[in-house]
């Protein structure tokens, strides 16, 4: 089989290079890289002065679509038929009015005198309500100069003793009243209520008293809050038209607490991951800074975008979360690169080396972050735009600040270990522990020790887990069935989840645990979901409504709506109806335009809202429909989704609307907008691959793992209580940058090893990436665990997902990702699989070749034919033993990396393994 063979050294080539030269400049100027950032860092902070003034924490415009077809909607209907304070219909309203609602509920029948002794008395409440000596009464809005009452009080004339006589028909009483949104519960026997559970009541005020209803809200807040902790026989929720978006505001204030233990948490794992044992090598200060870095990155990142006037939306308070797990991965990168420096080299070339050698790495994991990020600002939710804009910003700088202050404290460091100094005091130590001392002595005041065959610090224990344990256990054959069996039952559970998911934002959910607001959407779900939106249906121009033709295809538009599994038609309410049924009765022809117009006047003053008349024409009008049993989201979707279709078949220019269809219209736009930025974002991520890993195998692997961590997120966030709406949407769109991250450094590894035998690809893979993986996925979860605690939907959500995200990606890349490459491994850089046997042969006929070799040189030159990329081994001949050899990353060099990039294996590969060209034998194969 002929080899197949990719050069990837086209782009990498280039910005190693370029990194070369700014670590070089960055390690012999340290200082100016340290204080240069924090100096930026305070002036950008700065622009949280402006924080208030851009806060956008309006519902409406950051959880609803931009162009929602709603908002349309409503503009036609507000420029028809715009309110009227002193003539009010709930009915009627384009927004939700300004309220105040209260719901009675009883454990048995709430239809009884002590019941509404208890009701009245809750209505007294709130009319000796007074905020700034404004009363209900001087607030409220009217109709024929009075309060609008609230239909159930008016029945029994305020009169608890009256309700036992009374015989209450549902859901009209005598034919012009609508109990369904008043009395809830209700057990009928005919069409009269035998028993109910539930009253709720209604308080409207003028919205041209804007400032003052709202203050008297504030004030019923109070009252309520106070009232409900007083003994009383019935169990009362309240609510306020103010309510929903105090409620939401108030999440960032229960959440800010959690900053700080994330904090906690990132240093103190940095900390225990960077501690060594040697007093001098420990790393405990570098881990801090890492996490300062991060800190900078997002005050930077923030105070910019503030000063440039971007609106701050709730979903931007999770960033600093999701920036501190990206920031400390970045930082082990950095790590775990300068490890595998030369100890005696300059702290300049030292720092170069780390920097060109996890340059492309991070570069690429900041690249795909970054473009999933701006890619979600395409969505027209505005909650996820200013996420996604902050957020992609912020890891920019996070980036920026890696390769400056980071880096610069990282040489500052370097220049701590040089001088063998200790870690904490910075006092002297010796390098060997003398003659009797104790190994605390030891542990204590001896360090700088390094791995004398590389040059290099001793590398860490836990990487032999994978090489020795995990990584056979992994490739044995029983545990590859177990594995591609398990995988199935990933998949067929994830699919089958998909299919469970519910779409759309409960408008609870952006209220924080415990709120009251919760209690009142408990009890209207439970008491009050059989009678949905009353839906308008709006003639949206002027038509000659004396034609008969016209009027029957009105009514046959009508009627196609009625016969909707969701409307009960018995309750639609239609002025054309009546008034043709008028003229039956006064026995007048409507098909005369004067007679028409002149007849009009006797419906009128009941239909004046109704009907908008100009110049003596009618321009526009409206009827009304009732929706029933709109009780999931599923339902509400399906509801808009279907009128709106009837209505685009209908003759006349009709529109169907209701204030709530402001929200329902999420659900018009949800899926096709995260399947398109899944979709781009993807092309984009495979692109980026292409360009910077260009093996195609290693390329198709990737997108593999993206559309397979997408789907398992997708599927288990159904299983999880999670909806698709927007605060899901942003997480998705993250899901693809962290899949690239888990996914393209494991596969490249695999394809870009010359071993011969696809089980010891996998578990060399596995030894190189098997703890970088593990350590990256444990600093981004411990970035956002907090947020599990969240009392908030908002922030709970983000926490799951990215623990779904996180822990599907790993999966797939320790287990999945190595398994299946066994499979499907035939395309490497040898170009052929063979057995172990015939690897083992192989290995042994180089191995005697490189063994007879003249080890006097103390330079041996290496050429990476396969990459074009040429090294020198400076560390003498016990360097060239037949295994001292690097491995290359996916971008031609050897790096160690956290779960962003490939961990090098400083000088222990076998130069026949690597297919090496080395200039000892020309007899060498």
């Amino acid at each position: 089989m002929g080899r197949c063979v990719c050069r990837t050294d086209c782009i990498e080539k280039p910005i190693c290079a370029a990194f070369y030269k700014l670590g070089h400049f960055v390690g012999s100027h340290p200082w100016w890289f340290l204080v240069i950032p924090l100096l930026i860092s305070g002036g950008l902070g700065a622009g949280f002065y402006f924080l208030k003034e851009y806060e956008a924490n309006d519902i409406e415009e950051q959880f609803t679509p931009l162009d929602g077809p709603a908002k349309g909607e409503r503009d036609v209907v507000q420029k028809f038929f715009p309110q009227n304070d002193s003539d009010f219909s709930s009915q009627r309203l384009y927004t939700e009015g300004t309220y105040a609602s209260l719901i009675a509920v009883s454990r048995e029948n709430i239809l009884t005198e002590t019941a509404f002794k208890e009701i009245i008395e809750l209505d007294n409440t709130v009319k000796d309500i007074t905020s700034d000596n404004n009363t209900y009464l001087d607030l409220c809005a009217k109709t024929n100069n009075e309060c609008v009452p609230n239909a159930i009080l008016e029945i029994i004339h305020y009169n608890a003793g009256e309700i036992a006589d009374i015989n209450l028909t549902y859901p009209m009483y005598k034919t012009n009243i609508f109990l369904g949104s008043t009395v809830g519960g209700v057990d009928i026997k005919g069409h009269v209520v035998d028993k109910a559970t539930a009253i709720r009541l209604f308080y409207y005020l003028r919205d041209d008293e804007a400032g003052k209803s709202n203050l008297w809200l504030e004030e019923f807040q109070k009252v309520f809050s106070e009232y409900l902790t007083e003994n009383k026989t019935l169990q009362v929720s309240y609510f306020t038209s103010l309510s929903r978006q105090q409620e939401f505001e108030g999440n960032s204030k229960k959440v800010i607490p959690l900053f700080s233990i994330t904090y906690f948490l990132a240093i103190f794992f940095s900390i225990v991951s960077c501690l060594r044992f040697d007093c001098v090598r420990n790393k405990a200060w570098v881990a801090t800074f890492g996490v300062l870095s991060a800190g900078l990155a997002v005050l930077s990142a923030f105070g910019m975008l503030l000063y440039c006037g971007m609106p701050f939306a709730m979903t931007v308070a999770n960033a600093p979360f999701l920036i501190l797990g990206i920031g400390v991965d970045d930082m082990f990168i950095m790590i775990s690169c300068w490890q595998q420096t030369k100890v005696h080299d300059s702290v300049a070339d030292r720092l170069a080396e780390t920097y060109k050698e996890a340059a492309v790495s991070i570069t690429i994991t900041t690249l795909t972050d970054v473009l999933a990020f701006y890619i979600g600002i395409m969505t027209p939710f505005r909650s996820v735009q200013s996420f996604c804009l902050y957020t992609g910003t912020a890891v920019l700088f996070c980036y920026l600040y890696n390769i400056t202050f980071f880096g610069a404290f990282l040489a500052l460091n370097g220049k701590r270990e040089k001088g063998n100094r200790h870690w904490l005091t910075c006092m002297k130590v010796e390098q060997d522990c003398p003659a009797g001392r104790s190994k605390g002595y030891s542990m204590c005041c001896v360090g700088g020790a390094y791995d004398a065959d590389t040059g290099c610090e001793k590398e860490q224990p836990v990487y032999m887990f994978f090489k020795r344990y995990y990584g056979p256990f992994l490739t044995n054959t029983w545990t590859k069935v177990f594995v591609v069996l398990l995988y199935g039952g990933y998949l067929a559970s994830s699919i089958y989840g998909c299919l469970q998911m519910q779409e759309g934002i409960d408008l609870r959910n952006l209220a924080y645990d415990g709120s009251y607001v919760v209690n009142y959407y408990d009890d209207e779900d439970a008491y009050f979901s059989e009678y949905g939106p009353r839906v308008m249906v709006v003639v949206t121009e002027q038509v000659e409504y004396w034609n008969k033709d016209v009027r029957q295809e009105i009514e046959s538009c009508l009627k196609v709506l009625e016969k909707h599994l969701y409307v009960d038609a018995s309750l639609s309410v239609s002025w054309l109806r009546i008034y043709e049924n008028f003229s039956r009765l006064l026995n007048i022809s409507l098909n005369n335009e004067t007679v028409f117009k002149d007849n009009l006047k006797f419906i009128l003053p009941t239909f004046k809202q109704d009907i908008s008349i100009s110049n003596d024409d009618i321009i526009a009008s409206r009827f009304f429909i009732q929706t029933i049993n709109i009780t999931t989201p599923i339902k509400e979707k399906n509801m808009l989704n279907e009128l709106r279709e009837d209505v685009k078949n209908c003759v006349v220019p009709v529109l169907v609307y209701h204030p709530a269809f402001i929200y329902f219209d999420q659900y018009v736009v949800i899926v096709s907008n995260t399947i398109q930025n899944i979709a781009v974002a993807t092309a984009v991520m495979l692109v980026i691959a292409l360009l910077l890993i260009p093996n195609p195998l290693c390329s198709l692997w990737v997108t593999f793992a993206i559309g397979s961590v997408i789907v398992g997120v997708a599927g288990f966030m159904s299983f999880w209580n999670v909806n698709l709406d927007s605060i899901s949407m942003i997480n998705l769109v993250i899901c693809i940058g962290f899949s690239v991250d888990f996914s393209a450094h494991i596969s490249y590894a695999f394809v870009s090893n010359s071993k011969r035998d696809v089980n010891e690809k996998a578990v060399d893979a596995l030894y190189t990436l098997g703890y970088p993986i593990v350590q990256g996925a444990v600093s981004t979860i411990l970035g956002v665990v907090v947020l599990a605690a969240a009392e908030s939907y908002i922030f709970r959500t983000f926490f799951k997902i990215m623990f779904l995200v996180i822990l599907f990606g790993a999966v797939h890349g320790l287990t999945f990702l190595p398994v299946f490459l066994t499979f499907f491994g035939v395309c490497s850089k040898t170009g052929e699989v063979t057995s172990k046997k015939q690897s083992d042969v192989k290995d042994n006929e180089s191995r005697n070749c490189i063994d007879g070799a003249d080890h006097k040189e103390s330079r041996y030159a290496l050429t990476f034919t396969n990459h074009g990329l040429e090294q020198d081994d400076r560390a003498g001949p016990a360097a060239v033993d037949g295994r001292d050899v690097a491995i290359s990353n996916a971008f031609g060099h050897p790096v160690t990396t956290s779960s962003h990039s490939l961990k090098r294996e400083p000088y222990k590969r076998k130069a026949a393994e690597m297919h090496a060209d080395l200039h000892l034998d020309p007899d060498c194969p």
